[in-house]
C-alpha cells in the first residue's frame, strides 16, 4: 500500500510539471519566434516480483526443493525526464516595421539543423534566437527587445543610425550605400542548444558554437524584412493537453485519497480490534 502512495504522488508531480511547461507555451504563444517546449515523460524501471520458497519432498532423507517463481512486474511511477524544444518553423506575420525580420528555412542539410540570428547579451556572450522583433537603440545600433546587439558576420554590432535601411533576402543590411551581412548561425543539431530564461539559445557544455550559415555546404535560407515569425505554439492543442494534464492529476489525487482512507481503516479500526 505504501508503494501505491509513491506511485500516485509521482503521477501528480509529473502532471504538475507538464502543466507548468504547457502554461509557459501558452503565455508565449504571441512571442515572435518562440519555440514551444514538450515534456518527455518516462516511467521508473519496473520491479520484478518473485516468490522464493522451498518445498520438502516426503522422501527418506527429506529432500528440500527450492522454489524460484516469477510472479510478474510492478510499475513504480513516472517522472518528467526532460523538456525538449520543438524547433519547427512558425508562420509569418507582416508588420511593416523596417526593423522586423523573419528567418525562413530553405534547404537544411541536417535533419536536426536550424538557423538563427546571432546576438550579444549584456555580458558580451553570444546567444542565438529566431525572434527577429528588433529595434534601433538611442545610439543607432540594431538591438533585440532586451537591448542586446544584433551582430554582423564579423561579430560586431550593426550600426544603422535609425530605421532608414533595407534588408535583402540574402540577409544583407543595406544602409548609407553599404552592405552589412547579418550573422546567421547554423546549428547542425538543435537538440544540443539550451534555452535560457530570456528564450535565447546557448550551446550546451562541450558543444561547439554554431557555424556561419553562409559557409555551410548545401544550406540555403532567406530573410524577410517587415515580417515576423510566429511562435509554433498550437493554442488549441496546448489547451487540450492542459485539460488532459489536469484530469490526470485529479485522477492520481483521488487514488492517493483512496489509499489514505484504506490506511486510516487499517490503523484506526482494524488495529484497534486486534
Amino acid at each position: 500500500m505504501l508503494r501505491g502512495y509513491y506511485t500516485a504522488a509521482s503521477g501528480m508531480t509529473t502532471q504538475q510539471r507538464r502543466q507548468d511547461t504547457l502554461s509557459n507555451n501558452i503565455a508565449n504563444a504571441q512571442t515572435p519566434g518562440f519555440k514551444q517546449d514538450q515534456a518527455s515523460i518516462r516511467s521508473f524501471p519496473e520491479l520484478l516480483i518473485k516468490r522464493i520458497d522451498s518445498e520438502t519432498l516426503p522422501t527418506v532423507r527429506n529432500f528440500t526443493l527450492p522454489i524460484d517463481q516469477s510472479i510478474g512486474s510492478i510499475n513504480s511511477g513516472v517522472y518528467v525526464q526532460e523538456t525538449i524544444v520543438d524547433h519547427q518553423q512558425g508562420g509569418l506575420l507582416e508588420t511593416g516595421m523596417p526593423a522586423d525580420m523573419a528567418l525562413i528555412n530553405g534547404i537544411i542539410p541536417d535533419e536536426t539543423g536550424s538557423i538563427f540570428f546571432t546576438v550579444q547579451n549584456a555580458n558580451g556572450e553570444l546567444r542565438y534566437t529566431r525572434n527577429g522583433n528588433f529595434t534601433v537603440d538611442g545610439e543607432g545600433f540594431l538591438t533585440t527587445n532586451q537591448g542586446y546587439y544584433v551582430l554582423n558576420q564579423a561579430g560586431e554590432p550593426i550600426f544603422t543610425d535609425g530605421q532608414d535601411f533595407t534588408v535583402t533576402s540574402e540577409g544583407q543590411v543595406e544602409v548609407a550605400g553599404a552592405q552589412i551581412p547579418l550573422n546567421i548561425a547554423y546549428a547542425a543539431d538543435v537538440n544540443q542548444l539550451i534555452k535560457d530564461d530570456e528564450d535565447l539559445f546557448v550551446p550546451g557544455e562541450e558543444v561547439d558554437e554554431p557555424a556561419d550559415a553562409r559557409n555551410v555546404a548545401g544550406l540555403s535560407f532567406s530573410v524577410e524584412q517587415h515580417f515576423l515569425e510566429h511562435s509554433n505554439v498550437d493554442q488549441v492543442q496546448t489547451m487540450t493537453e492542459m485539460m488532459q494534464a489536469y484530469r490526470l492529476f485529479e485522477t492520481n489525487q483521488k487514488v492517493l485519497q483512496a489509499y489514505d482512507q484504506s490506511m486510516d481503516i487499517a490503523v484506526n479500526q482494524i488495529g484497534r480490534l486486534t
